[in-house]
């Protein structure tokens, strides 16, 4: 997200609000991949 190869640097309050947004959302989607993968392990003992 930083300034190489004509990538901009400086993003709008919007924009920092919304590219927030999604990364929660993945790091949301990661959890609940990480607790059915343990789910998944305890089953298998």
């Amino acid at each position: 997200m930083h300034g190489c190869c004509g990538e901009r640097s400086f993003f709008t309050k919007e924009e920092k609000v919304e590219m927030l947004k999604e990364y929660k959302e993945s790091l949301e989607k990661e959890a609940k991949g990480v607790a059915e993968r343990i789910t998944q392990i305890q089953r298998s003992d």
